[in-house]
């Protein structure tokens, strides 16, 4: 029997009838393609071949925020298939433990380019955080709905107390910056606190729940030929997600080592 609409919870497939959506897979890989021509274009601003202000031109910073919108509403889809699917908290844990890994390895990587600047809360890191909430907060259910949205508010109303003077200061400091909570943006090269992409990841979930219940062939349908591209790159995300940038970064300085 199914579970209730308003419950949150998807009756649980057996382990072995537990299939690949390829419909998510390719949604991620489309994040991954227009993740990697966004790096390239920063690498090549970053090796002096053009000018571009990669921190403060909208054209930038709004396409950096779509990018990680898009990935992380994949993060909640795919742990909303995840419990569907009945996944076991080994199996979470397994592939959250090589998120987390994954993280530590970009904190290393970023301190030896951009020591002063280097990556202490990036994408992964945040995405290992909210893998745990959202994977422990999976039954709730509708409720998904209002705490993503309390949870992007939430940060223009951090911002409106720190302007104000209320907020203390000491969530300004790089310690407390993962939760997000901040009035002025810290020096990093890549920042995804729980405030507000956590809203995010919840609504993600929050949808995925939401469309395995009502329009299941939404997710579950085949795709073109031609997109299975996208289906293996969203597969094998992590993965590419290490890699592109030491491809990308050697390829531009092997061009600026030969053309300048």
């Amino acid at each position: 029997m199914s579970a209730p609409v308003g419950s949150g919870r998807v009756a649980a497939m057996p382990p072995r009838a537990a299939p690949r959506y390829d419909r998510i897979d390719a949604l991620r890989g489309l994040a991954i393609v227009w993740m990697t021509a966004f790096h390239f274009a920063f690498d090549l601003s970053w090796f002096g071949w053009w000018r571009q202000d990669f921190y403060r031109d909208p054209l930038w910073t709004g396409q950096r925020t779509a990018i990680v919108s898009l990935f992380l509403v994949c993060a909640g889809l795919g742990q909303a298939i995840a419990v569907a699917q009945g996944q076991t908290w080994a199996r979470f844990w397994r592939r959250w433990g090589q998120v987390a890994g994954c993280a530590l390895l970009v904190s290393a990587g970023s301190y030896l380019a951009f020591p002063n600047s280097f990556i202490y809360f990036g994408v992964l890191h945040g995405i290992a955080a909210m893998l745990l909430i959202v994977r422990m907060t999976a039954g709730w259910g509708r409720w998904l709905w209002l705490a993503g949205a309390l949870a992007i508010g939430l940060k223009f109303g951090a911002q409106w107390a720190h302007d104000a003077g209320w907020a203390p200061q000491v969530l300004n400091l790089p310690w407390w910056n993962w939760l997000g909570l901040i009035g002025r943006k810290p020096i990093t090269e890549d920042y995804v606190p729980l405030v507000p992409w956590l809203g995010v990841v919840w609504w993600g979930m929050a949808a995925g729940q939401w469309l395995l219940r009502q329009r299941p062939a939404l997710v579950m349908g085949g795709l073109p030929g031609g997109a299975s591209p996208l289906t293996w790159m969203g597969r094998w995300s992590l993965a590419w997600y290490m890699l592109h940038q030491p491809v990308l970064i050697g390829a531009v300085a092997g061009g600026t080592w030969v053309f300048r």
